[in-house]
């Protein structure tokens, strides 16, 4: 698993958000914005991040940044998720691990002793230029916001 690293352009891709609208980085292009991986949608981590960043999402806005949340999840359960904790940003249903793989975010995990594949809990700030500026791989989940406002 290669990971993005800061000075990397960010890929292209098209995937569909929790309503099924096709999202692609071209939307982005000219814009500073922030995507953030999670594992898996209303699990108490993923849950408390998320939320996070929805309570800071004007600090966010003031420093220009788009937002866009992404995992493996169907479009179903992102937009379950985003209803129940009204998100004001899209989520990306990449249940085929375009944008998870393109990032480099997919590989092995340890948890609770037991190793398996999955995604990495992983942010990326890119720039209007479409290029990675800083990668944030040690996620506090409670208090992410702060980590990229800093």
């Amino acid at each position: 698993m290669k990971t993005l690293q800061a000075g990397d352009k960010a890929p292209d891709f098209k995937v569909n958000d929790q309503d099924g609208n096709v999202i692609s980085s071209t939307d982005y292009k000219g814009k500073k914005w922030i995507v953030f991986f999670y594992p898996k949608a209303s699990t108490p981590g993923c849950t408390a991040e998320a939320c996070n960043l929805r309570d800071n999402y004007k600090e966010l806005q003031k420093k220009s940044y788009e937002l866009l949340g992404v995992s493996a999840d169907s479009e179903k359960r992102q937009k379950n998720f985003r209803e129940k904790y009204s998100f004001p940003f899209p989520l990306l249903a990449d249940e085929k691990k375009e944008v998870i793989n393109a990032f480099g975010v997919w590989g092995p995990k340890k948890f609770m002793g037991r190793e398996f594949d999955g995604i990495h809990r992983t942010t990326f700030l890119i720039n209007e230029n479409g290029i990675v500026e800083s990668v944030i791989d040690k996620v506090k989940t409670k208090d992410h916001a702060a980590q990229i406002l800093d």
